[in-house]
């Protein structure tokens, strides 16, 4: 079959993985791409200047050269107005494909998704096997249930498949296929790769908070790790191919299994030896693992800070480090001349106003080479969403939008926050925390929000 993947902003590896697999059973595998220019609610939203830089057209007439039978997308609920504006025009032109809609924001609301015209099937979680089996369905004319999916018949009857476990074992995947992207990327100026899947913590603002618990079986671990081995033939390939200048590990905690971090990045500084950056959580960085990652190469860490009030950390967003830890990370990257990248949110349901003080103290004593602010948005199918409601801070109606992807955007979003002297104190901090990581010691330690 000819399937086309729908993407914009930036390279997804779940549709690179998928690709992959779709190309090993013999199907021909497209990419409609939009740079998402001032429009990717993720990256670099500016509402003003986006239409200026509108591609869709551009996309519509890949599409329609292309000529897929399916039509595939991986939804965030930033990018999922976009992309049903996307199918539905794909649709007028090419009445006989079908679509098939997966990602984070299918997966929160499936039925909900597959409630518009223009979606003909949602795959549920992770789709290494869902999206095949929906394949050969669609090829044969199959109405039988499709596991970790749901579906829709001619007469608008829908049909659920059982909510399967997790795949186990990651090295019996393909490779990413990296060659979806070569048109639309320099994949070697920043090369883009995972050696898990899963988080061990369950954040209530994040989809971890849902996703880890769609299985109707608990069976089987949601934190799973790719061997060595396994990890070192795509980067060797990849090396060799794509002259790599610099490497992400996309893992959303890279530093989790500590003898397995050993072993590769052993392997790695004898082999790969390029410059990197990971993802990791305060309580999975100690003195060996952030040595080990700075003799291997490691320019930059990436790490959620959020809140610096424990009391709040634990009772409302369930992330379980306490301040000395955090204290100790950011330390630790300093000592090792790894440069800290941090995550900072506003408008958390219920903080005190003390921790922006708390973190404001942190930021000061162990200056970050960035501090990136997100406002808080309330992602389908976590507690944050229940949490909020229970509090009066949105109300079915809002949540009804935020299904439907309105209202979203990580840097804009601070309508959130009703309290007009609690939101001028937080764009204060917005703008201070700004500065710290470019301003000389002796001012950074005299500014005041």
């Amino acid at each position: 079959m000819n399937i086309t993947f729908v993407a914009i902003g930036w390279e997804q590896l779940g549709i690179s993985q998928l690709s992959a697999i779709a190309k090993a059973q013999g199907h021909k595998v497209n990419l409609a791409f939009s740079v998402g220019l001032f429009h990717d609610r993720y990256n670099l939203s500016m509402p003003r200047i986006a239409p200026l830089f509108n591609d869709e057209k551009e996309v519509m007439e890949t599409i329609k050269r292309q000529q897929p039978d399916v039509l595939a997308f991986s939804t965030l609920t930033g990018t999922y107005q976009w992309m049903l504006k996307i199918a539905k025009e794909a649709k007028k032109h090419l009445p006989k494909v079908k679509t098939v809609f997966g990602g984070v924001h299918a997966s929160a609301v499936p039925e909900r998704v597959l409630a518009q015209t223009q979606v003909d099937y949602v795959c549920v979680g992770e789709g290494d096997i869902a999206f095949i089996e929906i394949l050969q369905a669609i090829e044969s004319g199959s109405q039988q249930p499709i596991p970790n999916t749901r579906f829709k018949l001619n007469n608008g009857q829908i049909v659920r498949g059982p909510q399967t476990g997790f795949i186990q074992n990651l090295d019996t995947l393909p490779m990413f296929d990296k060659t979806l992207w070569e048109e639309h990327i320099l994949i070697g100026e920043w090369y883009l790769t995972m050696a898990s899947r899963g988080c061990p913590y369950r954040c209530t603002f994040c989809f971890n908070n849902f996703f880890a618990t769609l299985p109707e079986e608990k069976k089987g671990k949601y934190v799973r790790q790719r061997s060595v081995d396994h990890m070192m033939a795509e980067l060797r390939y990849a090396k060799k191919r794509y002259k790599i200048r610099f490497l992400e590990f996309e893992d959303d905690v890279f530093t989790v299994d500590k003898k397995w971090v050993r072993e590769f990045l052993y392997q790695y500084k004898k082999e790969i030896n390029i410059p990197f950056q990971c993802l990791t959580h305060p309580r999975y960085l100690d003195d060996d693992v952030a040595r080990w990652l700075a003799e291997a190469g490691c320019q930059y860490i990436q790490m959620g800070i959020q809140t610096m009030d424990d009391a709040y950390k634990f009772a409302v967003i369930k992330r379980y480090e306490k301040s000395e830890h955090v204290y100790q990370a950011m330390a630790l990257m300093q000592k090792y001349k790894i440069k800290a990248k941090v995550d900072h949110m506003f408008g958390l349901p219920g903080e005190p106003l003390q921790a922006q003080e708390e973190a404001h103290k942190l930021y000061v004593k162990h200056p970050p080479y960035r501090i990136q602010t997100f406002w808080t948005n309330f992602l389908p199918g976590t507690e944050m969403v229940h949490q909020a409601l229970e509090q009066g801070l949105i109300n079915l109606t809002d949540i009804e939008r935020l299904n439907d992807g309105l209202d979203f955007d990580f840097y804009r979003n601070s309508k959130k926050v009703e309290d007009p002297k609690k939101l001028r104190l937080y764009k204060s901090y917005e703008t201070l925390y700004k500065l710290i990581p470019v301003l000389p010691n002796f001012i950074r330690r005299r500014l005041k929000p």
